[in-house]
């Protein structure tokens, strides 16, 4: 086990490639995907890193005591984790077309109105609306119970939700959505991908993310799909 003082200055360096990519995302020096991936990639080594330094010995060298794990800081490495992965996995898997969104009087099909839903949540997920974005999918799911999209991005929303409010049971609503996502559509690559990342985000939940992924690259992902999975691929040692 790395001494506390290790595992302090490895947390200082993840923290301030956080601040530079932030600084660097803001100037134009570094595209969204790139911060985006870069960010997930950094808030999920800090939520390990900070479990370790809960277990290091003090300095004097004495074990501390066995602490059981707390949901609640699961909960926000996860939320910070989510909101550092939203906006790449919204470009890559859901650009919005301009002028796509149905207006005006005329009455619309189900099947007219589940698209204007869907381009109105992803608008709003674009803009940060993450509330009225969950909303357009629970609609979407009203018309089109089986919908992959709308199941998909409801399962996300809901965990993301769910980890930035510290709700435990959110989460696990968010969670158990994506699995009926990839239960309802086991050839989408889509559902995949959210699931395989919620699992590289949980504890012990590598195994899972390792074996999602593996069906996910089997399944032909577009190069979107491709660009978000890339980062967990390589640090999972798998071959995008």
């Amino acid at each position: 086990m790395r001494s506390r003082q290790a595992l302090l200055d490895e947390i200082a360096l993840r923290e301030a490639s956080i601040v530079d990519a932030r600084r660097e995302l803001t100037a134009g020096e570094l595209g969204a995907s790139e911060a985006a991936a870069l960010l997930a990639r950094e808030e999920s080594a800090l939520a390990r890193l900070h479990e370790e330094l809960a277990a290091a010995p003090d300095a004097d060298g004495t074990p501390r005591a066995p602490r059981r794990r707390r949901r609640g800081l699961l909960l926000v490495a996860l939320a910070c984790f989510a909101l550092a992965v939203v906006a790449l996995l919204v470009a890559a898997l859901g650009p919005r077309q301009p002028g796509s969104s149905i207006t005006g009087g005329i009455a619309l099909s189900p099947g007219q109105r589940v698209a204007q839903l869907l381009d109105e949540a992803q608008a709003d997920v674009a803009s940060g609306q993450d509330a009225a974005a969950l909303a357009a999918y629970h609609q979407v799911l009203a018309l089109s119970p089986h919908d992959a999209t709308a199941t998909t991005q409801t399962g996300w929303l809901e965990f993301s939700a769910g980890s930035a409010r510290h709700d435990a049971a959110l989460v696990a609503v968010g969670v158990d959505e994506l699995v009926r996502a990839v239960d309802e559509h086991p050839r989408d690559p889509a559902p995949r991908l959210y699931y395989a990342i919620v699992a590289d985000a949980t504890p012990h939940g590598r195994a899972l993310a390792r074996r999602e992924f593996r069906v996910f690259l089997a399944l032909r992902p577009s190069a979107g799909e491709l660009a978000v999975a890339r980062p967990f691929l390589v640090a999972l040692g798998l071959r995008p």
